[in-house]
């Protein structure tokens, strides 16, 4: 039952709900005994042959009387406890949604996405039954339980009821057991259907990839094989749980034996009349749900608290990037300097970046090149604060960057990443997205600067073309360039084109570098490319390797030096020369 003190702060908050609705299953629980009691009154009637037309009406009277109030309370206490358990759900939901947006790209890389969204559906869905039909369950069970054996024991017989009660001891032990397994095998059971789930989800966003290889064979027997285990895995849990219901149905049979062999001996002797005997065994009757339920609570409970530990020990993941308490609460501006010692990623040896001092003045077009690997991606992402724990600092404006709210820096840098993310939405709705109050001209003019409107007004609907998830429906060259209107529709201080002119020619390449040029004066650029063509007019180019700067300079700073950059210059245009005929 620790689930149910884990849930403490939830049940506090709901207090009035489950107060109300616990009342209202005790006054239940209290009314099922009217009817065995009348039932035994109306056979003793018989018995002794002075049972009236009026008598028997009135019985009857009551126990519809009984029945209706009884329907009237179920109704609401349902509404109460229930609703009250969606309630949790919706709450968990919530803070799970914004632990996850807080998470850096490092929570990311340890978690898997069909994992997470297992927590947020399946392990939430398991809590919610605990907290209400687990509630009910352990409510229902324990008053209608209590007060079937108070009244078999005070208004019957005492004698009779410790005995019908001798084998609940072993019934309490064996589900006490059988609770234990549950718990162990639910527990593994959920992680099966997490990495079902994330097979799943990984399977249909490369389904393209799938295809290309002729891997839907190979794939769906790995699917079938995964699908297997979660079977298995809860098949276990099913042996576990079937235990349950046959295991009470014995204790309950011997009840039942035990009450009509002692009580028959009691009638004879006239402890007891035939009224109260048949009252007696109705009542028994009664604790068969009890009984039941018992059991049932065993199972919701214990699936439950595997569910609770998963969710909570993924909300216990420490924020690593968060805001300091008297951090700036204004948009930063000016110069970006890197004074980097050394920075290796979570979890590894291996040196990002290395000796790392370089300063961009505020309005400068910088290029960054190198070789993949080379750390031009983590240098970025360090200005954007998606990873810490470097040596050294990295400042804009003159304050080092933890100085600002992560909000505040975040707004002022449009990032267009290598992987282009869009969302099942209109074309419109993705390029808003950084500013959703935008007017309809400001799309468009965001969309002209990045050379992408043309392409947009081709659709048979325009802005309002839905693009499917993740863009499927448009050209990589589409979808970058629609990524970067978006990030220019922000206005931003700092843009940070991540490679992100790789799938267009080298044409459009040139227009979309000469627009930012002209609308971009006296804000700052950076740009990464394996395409020197791109960055070639910059005002600063630094050529990274292995993590370290090893060239800066200008174009034709770096030509004379005749290091790595001329050589790959000279190699790109040889390359485009003979691509085109020469």
């Amino acid at each position: 039952m620790k689930v149910f003190l884990d849930l403490k702060w939830f049940f506090l908050q709901e207090k009035k709900s489950y107060l109300s609705g616990t009342i209202l299953l005790l006054l239940v629980a209290f009314l099922q005994l009217i009817p065995p009691k009348i039932v035994g009154f109306v056979v003793d009637s018989i018995k002794e042959r002075s049972l009236t037309t009026d008598d028997l009406v009135n019985w009857i009277l009551i126990l519809i009387t009984t029945a209706l109030t009884m329907y009237g309370l179920r109704f609401v206490w349902r509404i109460m406890i229930f609703g009250s358990a969606t309630k949790l759900s919706r709450i968990l939901r919530n803070e799970l949604y914004h632990h996850f947006t807080k998470m850096s790209p490092a929570f990311y890389q340890k978690r898997r996405v069909g994992d997470l969204m297992a927590h947020a559906t399946n392990d939430l869905q398991a809590i919610q039954q605990t907290a209400g039909v687990g509630v009910l369950t352990l409510v229902d069970s324990l008053s209608t339980g209590g007060f079937v054996v108070l009244a078999m024991a005070f208004t019957i017989s005492w004698k009779l009821t410790l005995i019908a009660l001798i084998p609940m001891p072993f019934m309490a032990v064996l589900t006490s057991y059988y609770g234990t397994l549950l718990h162990k095998r639910f527990h593994h059971a959920q992680e099966a259907f997490s990495a079902l789930n994330d097979k799943t989800q990984e399977s249909v966003t490369g389904i393209k990839v799938l295809k290309t290889f002729g891997q839907e064979k190979e794939e769906i027997e790995s699917f079938r094989v995964q699908s297997e285990e979660v079977v298995q895995k809860n098949m276990s849990v099913a042996r576990v749980d079937s235990l349950f219901d046959p295991t009470i149905s014995i204790i309950v049979g011997i009840s039942f034996f035990l009450s009509i062999v002692f009580g028959s001996r009691f009638v004879i002797s006239g402890e007891m009349t035939i009224g109260e005997l048949i009252s007696f065994t109705t009542y028994l009757g009664l604790l068969i749900w009890p009984m039941l339920a018992f059991g049932w609570l065993f199972n919701i409970v214990e699936r439950g608290r595997a569910s609770y530990e998963r969710v909570s020990a993924l909300l216990n993941e420490q924020v690593d990037i968060h805001d300091d308490p008297d951090a700036l609460d204004q948009a930063p501006s000016g110069d970006i300097e890197y004074h980097i010692d050394s920075y290796s990623y979570p979890g590894e040896e291996v040196q990002a970046l290395l000796d790392i001092h370089l300063t961009i003045k505020e309005g400068q077009t910088v290029g960054i090149v190198g070789k993949t690997g080379a750390g031009k991606t983590t240098l970025l992402r360090l200005l954007l604060r998606e990873f810490e724990g470097y040596k050294g600092e990295v400042r804009f404006g003159g304050e080092i960057v933890q100085r600002y709210k992560l909000r505040c820096l975040r707004e002022s840098i449009g990032y267009v990443p290598q992987d282009h993310f869009l969302f099942s939405a209109t074309i419109g709705e993705n390029i808003a997205f950084s500013n959703p109050l935008s007017s309809t001209e400001e799309i468009e003019m965001a969309a002209k600067l990045a050379h992408v409107h043309d392409d947009i007004s081709r659709f048979p609907k325009g802005y309002e073309t839905v693009v499917g998830e993740r863009g499927v429906s448009l050209s990589g060259g589409q979808k970058q360039r629609i990524s970067i209107a978006r990030a220019l529709l922000l206005k931003p201080e700092v843009l940070i084109l991540d490679d992100s002119l790789s799938a267009v020619d080298a044409k459009t390449e040139e227009s979309i570098l000469s627009s930012l040029k002209q609308n971009r004066e006296g804000k700052t650029t950076m740009i990464t490319s394996h395409r020197l063509s791109a960055i070639q007019h910059a005002d600063l180019i630094v050529v990274l390797e292995d993590g370290r700067i090893i060239e800066s300079g200008n174009h034709l700073q770096l030509m004379k030096k005749k290091g790595w950059y001329k050589e790959m210059y000279l190699r790109q245009q040889l390359e485009e020369l003979v691509e085109h005929g020469g």
